[in-house]
């Protein structure tokens, strides 16, 4: 063979891989029998050819070209090319999802109880989901705007906060407790090491304490103490009657005046006899050593 042949089925050769590399980059197998519908949409957000299609979260097929509806403006046919098994059917649509990160996708929400199918080349309703990214910017968005001056008026309190001297002197403050707390919560533990245990043994040997005095009043005679008491009290009673009445003497001295003053008067002169026998004592006792008699000295003298 000649050179220049050989180079033009290189070239050749070349074209077809280059072809069916970039077809098979797509996603598109030019060797697997496919079908293809069409879904028409009036809005893509940005669907673009070799997307992937799913259905039920598999993928089936993919976005095979996009075309504007020129004779019904606002509308965008997508050709759509399905697996050879994949039957879409009647009252089925397609939706746009627009992910987090802003990928787009087509998934097909398939209506499971026809028992009708969509020919080739059928075109399908295409509808937009909203998705998250929309949702945010048609919900959020707005919530946000009018959040944002609340935050900064927040942020102007907070700062005027901060910058209070009197929030730096709640800290020490608090610093000062917290040093008062711990000091005190160190005291209460070394009372729990030392004096505790010595109320306790106090505590415990007042309970034995008591206990031995509950079980001595176990064994008082009750009923007989009783008794003694309810006779001693009789007793007191009888004394009580016997003081109020005057046929003794104990019931004269309280009831009778006159017995009370003769009682006293008969105090008084024995009282008075006393002190003239400390003051004359010769007058009632005569003594001499001789035996020689005193003569009674007469009335008068000094």
């Amino acid at each position: 063979m000649k050179k220049e042949v050989k180079i033009g089925l290189a070239g050749i050769a070349a074209l077809l891989v280059l072809f069916f590399g970039i077809n098979y980059l797509k996603g598109i197998n030019l060797f697997k029998p496919e079908r293809y519908y069409y879904v028409d949409f009036t809005n893509i957000n940005g669907l673009a050819p070799s997307s992937p299609v799913f259905a039920n979260g598999l993928q089936v097929g993919i976005v095979h070209d996009i075309e504007y509806d020129y004779d019904h403006p606002g509308h965008v046919i997508v050709g759509v090319e399905m697996e050879q098994n994949m039957r879409i059917p009647k009252g089925s649509y397609a939706e746009i999802i627009t992910e987090m990160l802003g990928t787009v996708k087509m998934n097909l929400v398939l209506n499971l109880e026809s028992d009708t199918y969509y020919a080739e080349r059928d075109t399908l309703e295409g509808r937009a989901n909203a998705g998250i990214m929309d949702a945010a910017e048609k919900e959020l968005l707005p919530k946000l705007a009018q959040i944002l001056p609340k935050v900064d008026s927040v942020m102007a309190s907070l700062n005027r906060l901060l910058a209070d001297p009197a929030l730096t002197n709640t800290l020490h403050n608090a610093e000062q407790l917290t040093s008062s707390l711990n000091a005190t919560s160190r005291e209460l533990n070394r009372m729990m090491r030392t004096d505790l245990p010595k109320l306790t043994s106090n505590v415990t040997a007042l309970t034995d304490n008591l206990r031995t005095i509950s079980e001595n009043l176990k064994e008082v005679d009750y009923a007989a103490t009783f008794s003694k008491v309810d006779s001693t009290l009789y007793n007191v009673k009888l004394l009580t009657e016997k003081l109020n009445r005057k046929d003794n003497s104990l019931g004269l001295l309280f009831n009778d005046p006159s017995f009370y003053n003769n009682l006293s008067t008969t105090a008084a002169n024995a009282a008075s006899l006393l002190q003239d026998l400390q003051e004359h004592p010769k007058r009632y006792v005569h003594f001499s050593l001789f035996g020689k008699k005193e003569k009674p000295r007469e009335e008068g003298a000094k």
